[in-house]
């Protein structure tokens, strides 16, 4: 099994503002780098996203890939892992928000993956922490920007 990274952020929001934020996948492409499009394939009982595809174009790092999502019933966590994809041969990731006061939330995002090419160990986990540092400042500014 891959190591995994795990990176934090305070976001002045309430955590169901910044989960509302997390579950509106197809808007990703309005705001998270490099997600040029995603397609909901499935969703729960609950009508929120159960498998996505994603076609993420950064650069020289193109790969399409479906994840599935399993939404924690208190809306205070998302896991996510790899069903299908091009580059990657596993990815594992969560989003877990605790509230740290009012209308501050701390999200903490921990990221594994696993590429189809072989990746030395310190580069991979390099590579996890820009994916997961740009990650969480988008979302911070999308969050806080629609308050």
């Amino acid at each position: 099994m891959a190591e995994q990274s795990t990176q934090s952020i305070e976001i002045e929001a309430a955590p169901g503002d910044i989960m509302a934020v997390i579950a509106d996948l197809p808007a990703y492409p309005e705001w998270a780098k490099g997600v040029r499009e995603t397609e909901v394939l499935a969703t729960d009982d609950a009508g929120r996203a159960a498998e996505v595809r994603f076609t993420l174009d950064s650069g020289p790092v193109k790969d399409v890939y479906t994840l599935a999502y399993d939404w924690a019933d208190d809306g205070l966590s998302v896991s996510w892992n790899l069903v299908k994809g091009q580059m990657q041969k596993s990815q594992r990731g969560r989003y877990l928000l605790e509230p740290s006061g009012p209308h501050h939330t701390t999200v903490t995002y921990t990221l594994s993956v696993e590429l189809a090419l072989p990746m030395i160990g310190l580069l991979r986990r390099k590579a996890e922490r820009m994916i997961m540092d740009t990650a969480l400042r988008e979302l911070k500014r999308r969050v806080e920007d629609r308050s």
